[in-house]
């Protein structure tokens, strides 16, 4: 029962929860803030995360079910192939939801309400494939969306100007990498009519996925200017260009392993974000 709840909720690729959870670390500490005093509040957003990635996980293999099942990757999900019953898919939605939702009440009640907001995004997402090229907008908009989260919590206000643009340029982000990540599976999905950015530029993939990468760092750069930090972030958002356009020119997008690793790459950025936001405080 464990072991299967671990798998269908996926806590054994924790990739996607940190992609969920890094931009809630810079919307909280976009804001100045005293890091001792954040810290139980981190706490929330990461179990946060977990929960409410697994949620959107379950939910998503549920509608996709008959696809996934004719999709070589994803045919041997527990849910695709039925190894798990309707009774269980639904206890480990409760569970989720009560390690996903429950801590988000103790975060201030604005940010709770924005929170709130993306759950209709969240719901209609796994049908976005059916009907526009363009899925991996969507996740954008809820990968990303504990940017403004985080900040409310913090500063009790509506997300300025520079954090919206900074919201902006992480949904490019994801753009990039979720179309590198669906590129495992453009083959099948071109076959049965999935839609998706990688199945949309499969000819020019690698220049759309540049723009996307460039389009993020030029907003980050536009934001953390307006935010009149020291300009030493400029050198870190050229290193950072430099090392995907770099992997972006050396990867086959042909080949599953390549396009996962340079996907799971992505988690690494994120990562150096994290840690610049957090030194900037000290």
């Amino acid at each position: 029962m464990i072991k299967k709840f671990l798998k269908v909720s996926r806590y054994d690729k924790p990739h996607g929860i940190l992609f969920l959870y890094y931009p809630c670390i810079w919307g909280i500490f976009i804001n100045k803030v005293n890091i001792s005093e954040v810290i139980f509040l981190c706490i929330c957003f990461l179990l946060g995360s977990c929960g409410m990635r697994s949620l959107g996980c379950i939910w998503n293999d549920y509608i996709d079910r008959d696809l996934d099942s004719k999709v070589a990757r994803t045919r041997d999900r527990l849910i695709s192939s039925r190894a798990v019953n309707k009774k269980e898919i639904l206890f480990y939605l409760f569970l989720n939801s009560i390690i996903g939702v429950f801590p988000l009440f103790f975060i201030p009640q604005k940010a709770l309400i924005i929170s709130f907001l993306i759950i209709p995004v969240i719901i209609f997402y796994p049908f976005m494939k059916r009907i526009t090229w363009y899925p991996q907008l969507y996740l954008g908009i809820c990968f990303n969306w504990g940017i403004l989260v985080g900040y409310t919590a913090i500063s009790n206000d509506a997300p300025t100007v520079e954090v919206i643009i900074f919201y902006i340029g992480s949904i490019f982000w994801t753009i990039a990498y979720d179309t590198i990540y669906a590129f495992q599976d453009v083959k099948d999905d071109s076959n049965i009519g999935i839609k998706s950015t990688a199945v949309k530029f499969k000819s020019n993939a690698k220049i759309f996925i540049f723009i996307c990468y460039l389009l993020t760092f030029i907003l980050w750069i536009v934001s953390l200017f307006m935010q009149e930090r020291p300009p030493s972030y400029i050198f870190m958002m050229l290193a950072l260009l430099l090392f995907f356009s770099y992997r972006l020119n050396k990867i086959n997008l042909n080949l599953e392993k390549s396009c996962l690793n340079l996907f799971k790459e992505n988690s690494y950025c994120g990562l150096i974000i994290s840690i610049y936001f957090i030194l900037s405080q000290i």
